[in-house]
């Protein structure tokens, strides 16, 4: 049976029964992780029998996690499965840290150490009833995830570039770092045209994330198998979006490289214009949102043609 495909026989998969057992596994797990701990707690030591009971218990416990798991179908979609599987692996590697804690403990009380392990199982255990339900909300929590990274890249940058000719002014205390006046500290008046355009495309970065997100939140859906796959490729493509804007912020940086700054922000570029080429052929994007995919691919353009413009002497 491949991956997480029902085998022959096995009943049709369904999103309700499997959030079911996931979370009855779940819980079953955070109340062995307490069994184990409060065993250890204080002398004596549980018995041979007591402890191989325990430790097929903890196991039992995993391997039905891990069970449950490989249930979800691939078909459901990429986005949730992932998530599932790493809330998966963050309940077997914490009770593994728990095991660990306790066997490498001396047993005369309940140490901090394994106080912390076993609230850790507790709160990787707790975390089924936050997971998104099915790929619509799985993909609207990744956007959103995407968009709070970006919208920190472009305020710390904006900060950056109002804070004067010196972006380095709060840290330049160290000689050996360079002396405030060199010139790989500051930005000249060329660096701020091509930089202006930068955070245009960067601001853009922003706009896009929002504006996708919204429709998705809107008119996503997950009811059949070619939605789910829309959903996952606009979810792959937006998490390339972060890091590159990451790159182009750093680049951006004096001493300003032209050729650098040129490369980043076409590679950011041709990721928005992805995303939003994605975004505009998917179902979450009706005639009524074909507006803004418009115009930001006209604002995507018009800045890239812009740090064109202001490297092209320079290269």
């Amino acid at each position: 049976v491949a991956e997480g495909e029902p085998g022959e026989g096995r009943e049709p998969f369904e999103l309700p029964r499997f959030w079911d057992a996931l979370g009855q596994t779940f819980q079953v797990t955070s109340q062995e992780a307490t069994k184990l701990s409060l065993a250890f707690s204080r002398p004596p030591l549980p018995s041979a029998e007591d402890c191989r009971k325990l430790s097929e218990d903890v196991q039992n416990a995993i391997l039905a996690v891990a069970t449950v798991y490989y249930w979800l179908p691939k078909g459901q979609g990429t986005t949730l499965r992932k998530m599932v599987r790493d809330a998966t692996t963050e309940v077997v590697e914490g009770m593994i840290q728990l095991t660990d804690t306790i066997l490498n403990a001396p047993v005369e009380s309940l140490s901090q150490e394994q106080l912390i392990s076993t609230g850790g199982v507790w709160e990787a255990c707790e975390q089924v009833s936050n997971l998104p339900r099915d790929n619509q909300a799985a993909v609207v929590s990744a956007l959103a995830a995407c968009l709070g990274v970006v919208k920190d890249a472009v305020e710390e940058m904006e900060h950056a570039l109002v804070e004067g000719q010196d972006p380095y002014g709060d840290i330049m205390e160290d000689e050996e770092l360079g002396f405030r006046g060199n010139r790989d500290t500051y930005w000249s008046e060329a660096d701020r045209q091509l930089l202006s355009s930068c955070m245009g495309l960067m601001k853009a970065s922003k706009a896009c994330l929002k504006k996708v997100l919204a429709a998705v939140k809107a008119h996503g859906k997950a009811d059949s198998p070619e939605q789910i796959a829309q959903l996952d490729d606009l979810a792959d493509i937006a998490n390339e979006i972060s890091p590159s804007v990451d790159e182009l912020a750093l680049s951006m940086y004096p001493p300003v490289n032209p050729l650098a700054v040129r490369l980043n922000a076409a590679k950011l570029a041709s990721v928005l214009k992805k995303v939003l080429e994605i975004a505009k052929t998917s179902h979450v994007c009706p005639p009524s949102e074909e507006g803004w995919v418009q115009f930001l691919t006209g604002a995507v353009d018009h800045n890239m043609n812009k740090v064109k413009n202001f490297t092209q002497g320079q290269l």
